[in-house]
């Protein structure tokens, strides 16, 4: 696929794609570009909670494959497995996050002040739990936009759901009580077309009062 330009060339012609060209590999450079874009996504008081792991080389992709259940053809070929995960403590980040807004002229000291007074001990309060759905929201919005992004960028993607949860994090390193995996996805250069998909009508599932 050539770059995309066209919006509705990249949302109504994206395919999930399982099998990709095992020789291509994506620039670093090009990929922090494409989750720097991604990230330009909504999340609860900009938090933005998301975190990547991108498996690339054999031996990540080999400490991987076992936790992917049916998905290994999308491992083996791909060009990286994205990995995204849900930070439950982002809000460390808080302070950094608004002072940067500060600081590019785009949120005055005031407000600055009072939101992370306001914020900070409200996201602490949270169960995990509660966290858990704010994390997994967030870092959905982040991983969609990757899959557009991607298209624009001449890949195509494959979101992957069925991975052993429980043991993700700390295969990579993570804390496992702390970053929770939200979604993986393959991401690479298409040998294959994808299956054509239909969605029900928007009159079905859409009640207005």
């Amino acid at each position: 696929m050539e770059k995309a330009k066209d919006f509705s060339t990249i949302m109504y012609g994206r395919k999930s794609v399982r099998v990709y060209d095992e020789t291509y590999k994506i620039p670093h450079e090009e990929m922090l570009t494409m989750i720097q874009k991604a990230t330009t996504a909504p999340s609860s008081v900009n938090m933005q909670p998301w975190r990547f792991v991108v498996a690339e080389s054999d031996e990540a992709k080999e400490k991987l494959r076992p936790l992917i259940r049916f998905n290994t053809k999308q491992n083996d070929t791909s060009s990286a497995m994205v990995m995204i995960f849900g930070d439950l403590e982002c809000y460390e980040y808080g302070e950094e996050i608004y002072n940067q807004a500060y600081e590019a002229g785009k949120m005055p000291k005031e407000v600055r002040d009072h939101q992370l007074a306001a914020i900070i001990p409200y996201y602490k309060s949270f169960s995990k739990s509660e966290m858990n759905d704010i994390v997994k929201v967030d870092s959905s919005l982040a991983a969609m936009q990757f899959m557009l992004v991607a298209r624009e960028h001449g890949y195509e993607t494959n979101p992957i759901g069925g991975f052993e949860a429980d043991q993700l994090a700390e295969a990579f390193d993570l804390e496992k009580e702390r970053y929770v995996p939200v979604i993986i996805l393959s991401i690479g250069k298409a040998v294959e077309e994808g299956y054509e998909s239909v969605r029900l009508a928007a009159d079905k599932l859409t009640t207005f009062k």
